[in-house]
């Protein structure tokens, strides 16, 4: 097995140490648990989470605030063979991200054998050179100890092949909350001794309205997902307090057009009678009064967009 050092405790930390503060960012297929890992550390939820590629478009940061460090995750999308102008478009946004990080972390479900898909983000891992790169094997809690560690041989393997050393192997269960800490102990260290960059509160720097965006797509992809995969862009048109309200009970009004490629798709989202929509405009309402902390009015259109995803003038209207 030579030298890996796969970690299963934390050491402690030194009491005087400088503080730290720095970027990391997950990557790994869709599906190998990124979104749900940034949830789990940063305790509340903000990057949206989907077993569909494509489902998180915009640098969504989650951020871990500790006494001795601040830790800023920016969610790439998945790095994919791309097959469209979007889907190049969205692999040149991963790659310019990777090398402005401090950190990268790379998601591999325990549950499922290393892939093609895997070996192509690998080796694109490979060509960054300077930015040091942990293995999370996410979804532990799926399967046994040995399972497991085969799974960590073939990735500490992966690296070796392809030229580069795993500044850590984690195996983490973010569902189970296993680990979860001891991964920020493990990336803290390798961030740049400096202040916090965001105030303590902070949790994410995502504009509101891009965040309200992904919560009303995530509520409109619930159960068309087959039907549907990734042809639905949101975009809130704008956002205004309603006039002449008390100030202790204000309204926020919320006006937004759901995006769809084709005609025949109007109906899938709208559903018999509107009450799909209805169903979407409510659900994503819970969320994002618990986001904001105030009651919102939200408007809610359909509108059809041709081939937005092959569209260049379409893609930089939808924020891409």
């Amino acid at each position: 097995m030579g030298a890996m050092s796969v970690r299963t405790q934390s050491s402690e930390q030194p009491a005087e140490a400088a503080h730290r503060a720095g970027f990391a960012c997950f990557v790994g297929r869709p599906n190998a648990g990124k979104s749900t890992l940034t949830n789990a550390l940063v305790g509340q939820k903000v990057a949206i989470t989907a077993d569909q590629p494509q489902t998180t478009r915009h640098t969504v940061r989650g951020i871990v605030h500790r006494p001795e460090a601040q830790l800023i995750l920016v969610d790439t999308p998945g790095l994919h063979k791309p097959r469209t102008l979007l889907g190049e478009r969205l692999n040149d946004v991963v790659r310019t991200t990777w090398a402005e990080v401090d950190v990268i972390g790379f998601c591999l479900p325990a549950n499922e054998k290393l892939g093609p898909g895997d070996r192509f983000i690998a080796k694109e891992l490979a060509s960054i050179k300077k930015t040091p790169k942990i293995a999370i094997v996410t979804k532990t809690d799926l399967l046994d100890g040995r399972k497991l560690a085969e799974q960590l041989i073939a990735i500490d393997q992966l690296g070796k092949e392809l030229g580069f050393e795993w500044a850590e192997i984690v195996p983490v269960s973010a569902v189970g909350g296993k680990q979860v800490e001891l991964l920020a102990d493990l990336i803290v260290p390798l961030l740049p001794e400096g202040p916090a960059l965001y105030p303590e509160g902070d949790l994410t720097d995502e504009p509101e309205q891009v965040m309200i965006a992904e919560l009303i797509r995530e509520a409109a992809l619930e159960g068309v997902r087959d039907e549907l995969p990734h042809s639905i862009a949101v975009v809130v048109e704008e956002m205004l307090p309603r006039e002449d309200r008390p100030a202790d009970k204000p309204l926020l009004d919320i006006h937004a057009f759901v995006y769809i490629e084709r005609p025949s798709q109007k109906g899938i989202v709208i559903g018999p009678k509107g009450k799909r929509l209805k169903e979407v405009g409510i659900k994503s309402r819970k969320q994002i009064e618990a986001l904001l902390g105030t009651p919102v009015f939200l408007d809610l259109h359909v509108k059809v967009a041709k081939d937005w995803q092959r569209d260049p003038r379409q893609l930089r209207k939808l924020g891409f």
